[in-house]
């Protein structure tokens, strides 16, 4: 019992969202971090089945949420089961990406109960969509090109990567021990150099040219920070 209480109490501190699930696939456990993701309230989804809430699809748009997903055979063959990319909604009905990985409860219930981790990727997947949209358009120079960015100045560049790291203008004035208004002048400034129009635009071409490390765009084994997210709001 103890042990239970002591695996309840991490999955419910978690800073990822996790859905606990039992052998019948309805939700048992619902953490903060899910609400936060989704939208709903733990009372909204308690009960019912992962695959309902989730509705999730891949990258080609084909469903990978359904009574007996290949999630759940995995689960009930006793096989580990990779982490993966899905397209779902919030209640609202805004369409997000979620990095999911699972845990496989061991137990003598078949299928076994398993709990998803799962974080909000949607920043990175913009970020992706971008580079693609801008190499597509042939509107870049080639690769590592670092001579497009010399009009910028050094502390330009320097916020331009911190950005790429998911830094947001309170993390910038803190990194660079200057002002809001001061971080907020050189974003604009270096956004007119480039001739786009938003931080993840300023982002995505420096990362097309070889300026900034890809690696960022790697699924994490650490929720993004709000930081990452804060690039979005502030565009």
């Amino acid at each position: 019992m103890g042990g239970r209480q002591d695996l309840g109490t991490v999955l419910t501190n978690t800073a990822d969202g996790v859905f606990a699930v039992n052998p019948r696939g309805r939700v048992v456990v619902c953490n903060r971090g899910a609400e936060r993701i989704l939208g709903y309230s733990a009372e909204e989804v308690l009960g019912r089945p992962c695959w309902e809430v989730f509705g999730g699809r891949d990258t080609a748009g084909n469903r990978l949420c359904y009574p007996g997903c290949p999630t759940m055979t995995l689960a009930r063959g006793g096989e580990p089961v990779q982490h993966f990319d899905m397209a779902t909604h919030t209640k609202a009905g805004k369409p997000i990406w979620i990095d999911v990985s699972t845990l496989v409860i061991p137990g003598a219930a078949r299928p076994a109960s398993i709990v998803h981790f799962f974080r909000d990727v949607t920043i990175a997947r913009e970020l992706e969509r971008l580079i693609r949209e801008r190499l597509a358009e042939r509107r870049l120079p080639l690769l590592g090109d670092e001579a497009a960015l010399a009009p910028l100045t050094r502390r330009e560049l320097e916020i331009l990567r911190l950005m790429a790291q998911g830094a947001g203008t309170k993390t910038l004035a803190e990194r660079l021990h200057i002002s809001s208004a001061t971080v907020r002048n050189h974003v604009q400034n270096m956004l007119g150099k480039l001739g786009v129009h938003s931080r993840l635009q300023a982002v995505a071409y420096a990362m097309s040219h070889g300026l900034v490390a890809t690696a960022g765009l790697q699924r994490p084994h650490r929720p993004i920070s709000g930081d990452s997210r804060s690039i979005a709001r502030e565009n």
